[in-house]
């Protein structure tokens, strides 16, 4: 019986190529892998300590068609800037408007797989507090910030709400209004102790956010009409989801708003 045997130089010389081939493959493997860019770091250009007003940040609405979902409004407390919907999974942004009419709000979290930006390194959350803005001075411990997407919006006392929120949505212009065509369907921000045409005191709240990178702020949403301040001046045909609001930032590690 003949086998074929080759010549041992000829095996070495094999050998000693496989090895080099595999060797330059995991070279070339290592190589390849995509290099992770680190998240550009948010310089933050607002004072601490300092009241912030934002004007007429417009969301985008649809009275045709009000149910339909907009993209959600990202914004940075800490540079006063809307963020790019690009930067939806990121820690860039700090609060977001979203759900109906953008006007539910959230924090900036990425281990809360129901957040906007899951898989983000941000920690964010956010809390209502039934008091005035002014009367906001303690920052509530870590533990009590929700950090899912879109969980404040309309308030109970209104149409279409569920437990605490930061506005009251006057559906038939009753609640508030005086009842009139103009006044249907106008939303009312929660930002002082408020009194229903039916004897019901409604408390005042404060929204107070968790940034993703340990901050803190505290919001009072003042109006979402377009230059409009009071409610004299909200009816049915007003130019709507134009945010005017107050806010104040606290560093990482304060336990109250105050220095």
């Amino acid at each position: 019986m003949n086998f074929n045997t080759s010549h041992p130089s000829s095996i070495l010389k094999v050998t000693g190529l496989s090895c080099m081939l595999l060797l330059t493959l995991v070279s070339c493997s290592k190589d390849d892998k995509p290099t992770e860019i680190p998240e550009e770091e948010v310089v933050t250009t607002v004072p601490y300590y300092t009241q912030t007003r934002v004007n007429n940040l417009a969301a985008e609405s649809d009275d045709s068609n009000p149910t339909a979902a907009k993209p959600t409004l990202l914004y940075s407390l800490r540079t006063a800037k809307e963020n790019p919907i690009a930067d939806i999974k990121t820690s860039r942004w700090d609060v977001s408007f979203g759900g109906l009419y953008n006007s539910f709000l959230g924090g900036n979290n990425g281990s809360n797989s129901s957040n906007i930006a899951a898989g983000a390194k941000g920690q964010g959350g956010i809390l209502i507090i039934e008091k005035t803005f002014d009367d906001v001075i303690d920052i509530p411990a870590d533990n009590q910030f929700k950090t899912g997407s879109n969980l404040y919006g309309a308030d109970a006392a209104g149409a279409f709400g569920e437990g605490a929120g930061w506005y009251l949505y006057d559906f038939e212009g009753t609640v508030l209004g005086d009842g009139s065509e103009q006044k249907k369907h106008v939303v009312y921000p929660l930002t002082t102790e408020t009194t229903t045409k039916q004897g019901k005191k409604v408390a005042p709240r404060t929204l107070v956010v968790k940034l993703p990178n340990g901050d803190f702020a505290k919001i009072k949403i003042i109006s979402v009409y377009k230059d409009a301040l009071t409610s004299n001046l909200w009816f049915k045909t007003t130019p709507k989801m134009f945010y005017t609001f107050d806010y104040m930032l606290a560093p990482k590690g304060s336990t109250k708003f105050t220095k």
